[in-house]
């Protein structure tokens, strides 16, 4: 089985778009509607404090510079436990591939990459693989504009 799961994983990325500049493959007007679904716990607000989208939640962390950044990048923000062991992995970039893999099922990803048996914060799970990729694209429209140029 775990062979077969490699292989699959091998093929998904051979399939996938690369975009090293932050880039991604979604349709960042969809990305804005499936959104929707966030925004009772996140908000994207820039250094000025403006805010973005959604509303000022603070239940997750402010999404703000999440495409290229890092796991538990946000201060003040109190992660648990594995999203801590995972931001502190060297080279855990949030690409297009792992925010995939980490909204549609968050605890199931970081116990991949991390090893651990904790369990993430976020508990809501992205359904459609189409609406995650989607997500990433309008957040990587809201990127500081200092980044992937």
């Amino acid at each position: 089985m775990f062979r077969t799961l490699a292989i699959a994983a091998a093929t998904a990325t051979l399939a996938a778009p690369v975009f090293a500049d932050g880039h991604a493959s979604g349709d960042a007007a969809e990305g804005e509607k499936a959104f929707r679904q966030c925004i009772s716990c996140h908000v994207v607000q820039n250094e000025a404090g403006d805010t973005l989208a959604g509303r000022n939640a603070k239940t997750g962390p402010n999404l703000y510079g999440i495409v290229g950044g890092q796991f538990g990048m946000v201060e003040d923000f109190r992660y648990s436990d594995i999203n801590q062991l995972a931001a502190s992995m060297e080279g855990l970039e949030i690409t297009e591939e792992v925010f995939v893999a980490y909204v549609q099922d968050p605890t199931a990803y970081l116990r991949e990459v991390t090893g651990d048996k904790g369990r993430s914060k976020m508990t809501y799970k992205v359904r459609k693989e189409e609406d995650a990729v989607n997500i990433y694209a309008y957040l990587a429209s809201l990127q500081p504009a200092d980044e992937g140029s």
